[in-house]
């Protein structure tokens, strides 16, 4: 059987430890359904992200990385259905640890723990969770951060569109 050759998918010779703004995408294994589910509010306008159990220990997680890495800050986040969108703030500051731990060496930490606790939760040793990989984007710039930060406040909104079939 031959096997698709995947593209690497981080940017070659780039310094992932060093200091600024990356957005990631994390999805779940088969973009399995199991962080949230997403619904219309009260207010006719209001789009509401309810969290799963599992959602509820990704969030967790996500937001302990701060206290793990002290040169990390969780910026902007949403937990979608089947992803989850962040934007991490790696800073100057010392991180403890030699050599300094890397936005791979994060996002890998995150997803083991959280897919640990979820197994633990759930009684199911050795479920996987989340895809192998995850994607992600160097944030260069203002331009770039704020047309990150509306389509991650903007997400749950496309996706109930989405779903009722009123975006095209």
């Amino acid at each position: 059987m031959e096997y698709h050759k995947r593209k690497h998918p981080r940017i070659k010779e780039y310094d992932y430890s060093q200091p600024g703004y990356y957005y990631v995408t994390i999805n779940t294994l088969n973009n399995a359904k199991v962080l949230s589910t997403v619904g219309r509010g009260l207010a006719p306008a209001a789009i509401i992200v309810e969290l799963s159990e599992v959602g509820k220990v990704a969030e967790r997680q996500l937001l302990e990385l701060e206290k793990r890495y002290n040169h990390v800050r969780i910026d902007k986040y949403v937990i979608m259905p089947n992803h989850i969108h962040v934007i991490f703030v790696l800073n100057e500051q010392v991180a403890g640890a030699s050599p300094r731990p890397t936005l791979m060496d994060v996002v890998c930490a995150y997803k083991s723990i959280t897919t640990c606790e979820c197994n633990r939760m759930d009684n199911t040793p050795g479920r996987k969770l989340f895809q192998a990989s995850f994607y992600d984007t160097v944030i260069r710039n203002d331009s770039a951060y704020y047309e990150t930060a509306r389509y991650i406040e903007e997400n749950p909104l496309k996706w109930m569109l989405d779903k009722e079939g009123m975006r095209r």
